[in-house]
């Protein structure tokens, strides 16, 4: 199979680049960091690099919290019109399967259950209860404390800031895509990927290798807050085969969200 990789170059891309030539794949790099015309915005040249492709792995995208909503337009430009971009290519090369870079940052703060209203969503966490050393949020509508869980699958999207907006309207477009074309979209929500070529400006991901470094200098790692919160990591070298399997499973047309 010959695969297309947008962001073939980067951090997450060049594992899964690594994974589909082990796998005998052809692999080609997509990505503005190797060649500064290879932008998923620009029709023409995704048309070109599109040609003879058999599947797309759409790993590029504009990643982090960003700056509140200063940089919203920045967002949705690379990963919204982008993939818009990217989709419309592809419709038109008669590319039929997509993977795509999805992100757990979509169902928002996570699962949080009352013992008197069940599960709820709770509101931003106030400045005021941080500082008095008050962490969980509690019930939105007693203000009682919550007991947090685990999100499944299947939990409802609730995207708190423009980056996780973005990642689930590149999920939209990509189902609009399938049922237009019939083709297969797999999107895999990631969540706090680490491992080699892990860029260094990502602590929320990183900190599994700033726990490691503190303890081989026998030192205790540093925990903010109060050490109780729970957050999953995956390396990276799973998530590219989870892309390849993703590639290579043979599903009917529709979408699937992994």
């Amino acid at each position: 199979m010959r695969v297309l990789v947008t962001g073939g170059a980067g951090f997450i891309g060049s594992h899964v680049i690594d994974a589909l030539r082990a796998r005998g794949h052809e692999a080609l790099v997509y990505d503005v960091r190797q060649d500064p015309a290879a932008d998923v915005r620009d029709p023409v040249a995704v048309g070109r690099a599109l040609d003879g492709v058999d599947a797309v792995c759409h790993q590029a995208a504009m990643v982090g919290l960003g700056d509140g909503v200063a940089d919203a337009a920045e967002y949705v430009s690379r990963n919204d019109l982008g993939t818009a971009v990217l989709l419309a290519a592809m419709a038109g090369a008669g590319v039929p399967r997509l993977v795509l870079a999805g992100s757990m940052v979509v169902y928002g703060e996570g699962r949080y259950e009352c013992g008197e209203h069940g599960v709820v969503r709770p509101l931003p966490r106030a400045v005021a209860a941080l500082d008095a050393g008050r962490f969980e949020p509690p019930c939105p509508v007693c203000g009682r404390d919550l007991a947090p869980g685990l999100v499944a699958e299947d939990a409802p999207a609730d995207p708190r800031n423009v980056y996780a907006t973005t990642k689930l309207a590149q999920e939209h477009l990509a189902a609009a895509w399938a049922r237009s074309t019939g083709g297969t979209a797999v999107s895999l929500r990631y969540h706090n990927v680490y491992g080699p070529r892990m860029p260094r400006d990502t602590p929320y991901a990183g900190v599994a290798s700033f726990f490691r470094s503190a303890l081989a200098r026998g030192e205790a790692p540093r925990v903010f807050e109060d050490g109780r919160q729970r957050r999953d990591f995956v390396h990276v070298r799973d998530v590219a085969d989870a892309n390849v399997a993703a590639l290579e499973a043979g599903a009917a047309g529709g979408t699937l969200t992994a």
